[in-house]
Order: C-alpha cells, then sequence, then structure tokens
C-alpha cells in the first residue's frame, strides 16, 4: 500500500511516499481502508520526536481517519466490514489502510462525508472535553476562544453556543474573525502577531477584560499558548477556568500569583489520554457530539484538501498557522 513514510526526524521536508506493508488486524482491532485522514498539530510533533509518543520508524503520521472497514480481528463485535467508519489513532492514518483499536472506532451517519468525518473528532473530542468535563461550561457564561479560527478553535465556538455561552473569538486576522463569527461566536478581536514585550501584554489583557465584558470571561480556551495566554489569564473572572489546550506559539509560563488573585483554576486538557482512562465517557461524548453534527449544530469546516502525494504540503500548511479550520488529506483520491 502507498503511505506517507517519516524516516528520519525532521519537518515535512522528510516525509516520503513510499510503499508499506498492509498491516493485519490483530486481536481486538479492525483494519480500514482509508478515505481521508485529518492533518493535526500532533502529527507535526511526532515527526520531530516532539511528541508524547515515538513510534519506531518508518511510520506514517495522521492520528484521525475515515473510511470503510475491510477486515475484522477476532474478538471484535459490533461492527462489520463495510461499515462507514471515523476512528481515532496514535499515527498511521495517511496511508490507503491502517488498523485500529475498536473502541476507537465509530460507525459515522450515512449522511456524512468521509472528508467530514476525518476532520471530526480530534478537534471537537478535545473542545467537548475540554468545555464540557473539565470547564464546567454553563449557560450565560462567557467563554473566550483564543485562536478561535484554527481546528480546535471553531470546534470550541460551535459548541460554546450549542452550550449556551456568550463566545468571544480572538483571531489573527479579521478574515479569521469573520470565519468564527460565522461559526456562532457573539464578537472578537484581532490580537497582534509575534513576540509582546509586557506593555503589550498588559494591552492585550485590557482588550481582552473590555470585549468579555467587566467580570472578565468565565471560562478560557487556550489551544495557543506563548505570550497571549498570561494576557488572557489577567482578564478571567473570579473562579473562572482556563484550559490549557496547547502551545504552538510556545509553551507559557504563567505567574501563579494570577490564579490565587483570581481564585481561578488552571486545568489541563489532555483528551488523548483520557479516550483510554475513561473510555465510556469517551463513547458517550461522541454520540452526543455525532448527534450535534446530525441536527445541524456542529460542522467541520475544511480550509483545504490535498491528495496522499502531497501530504507533506498539507502538514506545512498547518505549521504555517495560516490555516482556518481543518486541513485533510484525500487518500482515496491518490
Amino acid at each position: 500500500m502507498k503511505a506517507l513514510l517519516s524516516h528520519s526526524v525532521g519537518g515535512p521536508d522528510t516525509l516520503q511516499i513510499g510503499e508499506a506493508a498492509s498491516p493485519e488486524p490483530a486481536q481486538g482491532e479492525v483494519r480500514i481502508r482509508v478515505a481521508s485522514a485529518g492533518v493535526n498539530f500532533p502529527d507535526l510533533l511526532i515527526i520531530e520526536d516532539r511528541y508524547q509518543f515515538k513510534p519506531q520508524r518508518p511510520f506514517s503520521p495522521g492520528a484521525e481517519v475515515a473510511g470503510t472497514i475491510d477486515a475484522i480481528g477476532s474478538g471484535v463485535e459490533g461492527f462489520q466490514v463495510g461499515d462507514r467508519v471515523l476512528a481515532m489513532l496514535g499515527w498511521g492514518g495517511m496511508a490507503e489502510q491502517v488498523v485500529a483499536k475498536a473502541p476507537r472506532v465509530f460507525v459515522i451517519p450515512d449522511a456524512m462525508p468521509f472528508e467530514e468525518a476525518s476532520a471530526f473528532l480530534m478537534t471537537y473530542g478535545t473542545s467537548y472535553h475540554a468545555l464540557g468535563e473539565r470547564g464546567g461550561l454553563k449557560p450565560g457564561e462567557t467563554l473566550l476562544v483564543l485562536g478561535a479560527a484554527g481546528g480546535v478553535g471553531l470546534a470550541a465556538v460551535e459548541l460554546g453556543k450549542a452550550m449556551g455561552a456568550r463566545v468571544i473569538a480572538a483571531v489573527s486576522s479579521q478574515e479569521k474573525l469573520e470565519i468564527a463569527k460565522a461559526a456562532g461566536a457573539d464578537d472578537g478581536l484581532v490580537y497582534p502577531q509575534g513576540a509582546l514585550d509586557s506593555a503589550a501584554q498588559k494591552a492585550l489583557a485590557t482588550e481582552f477584560k473590555a470585549i468579555c465584558g467587566s467580570e472578565g470571561p468565565n471560562v478560557i480556551y487556550d489551544p495557543v499558548g506563548g505570550d497571549y495566554s498570561e494576557p488572557a489569564l489577567r482578564s478571567i473572572a473570579w473562579k473562572g477556568r482556563y484550559l490549557v489546550v496547547g502551545f504552538p506559539a510556545g509553551i507559557a509560563k504563567l505567574p501563579l500569583n494570577l490564579p490565587l488573585l483570581k481564585g481561578c483554576d488552571v486545568k489541563g486538557i489532555f483528551w488523548g489520554a483520557a479516550i483510554d482512562r475513561e473510555p465510556a465517557a469517551h463513547r458517550n461524548a461522541t454520540a452526543e457530539l455525532l448527534e450535534l453534527y446530525t441536527s445541524g449544530k456542529i460542522k467541520p469546516h475544511i480550509h483545504a484538501r490535498y491528495p496522499l502525494a502531497q501530504a507533506a504540503e498539507a502538514l506545512k500548511m498547518l505549521a504555517s498557522r495560516q490555516t482556518a479550520g481543518k486541513v485533510v488529506i484525500d487518500v482515496a483520491a491518490s
């Protein structure tokens, strides 16, 4: 089978299209003929050996796929060959076939295109776990979403509205702000790009608080990090919840006097670990997300599509942080 392979540590330029053996499903696994694969920030980290997991090379990046089951291992119940599914993986998705553990595989609605299915669970699953299970977002509260036009950011905007919150989008361009508002954000602002000195950070904190209201945001969803985290935390409401989702702009160093003064919680969001540690909650959450999709309340925003032969370019696009929504790999068309 064809696959995008990482033979050595490095960025997207180190990846090569090559031939790999078709995997066979072991006990408790199914094999999926991949139609589409989502592109996510962990894909960049894993090829650079900067992720929590370091698979043996050569391997294919790609943590989420959609396609059709074409083989089933022993001990698997509830699936049959031909089922249209999405699946969460650690890696391996940017290939024509992949095996997945059965608990990480879900049948998708007939009306759900494969490209939307491959762009679905990583972003909405992360955001649902963050806002609902960790953040305790309540109707009427104010939610500030940083990076609100990215994959997880847009998902957080949509889910925040579905949960009854007032959603404020923070983004890096006016174009991205319009995309976030189209997804349901009530208001928003464009924050400066690049390094922020102390004065610029304090000015941004003032902007956050001004647009969120005098009390500040009750919940902050931060998949950006870097120099944006401290200004956001400075704006938080009393007993607010600050959700640490990711840090493509760099790992922030937060002064711990701020949580003390604000009486707020800083909560880490590691959805990947939560899937394995809390499988029942994961199944229930995924079922609820698919219901929200079917009812039209959430829908993945596809920024760009690439064939498998150009998957490295898709990773470069994601690394540029110029995307809005998700980038997907059309494996079936390759």
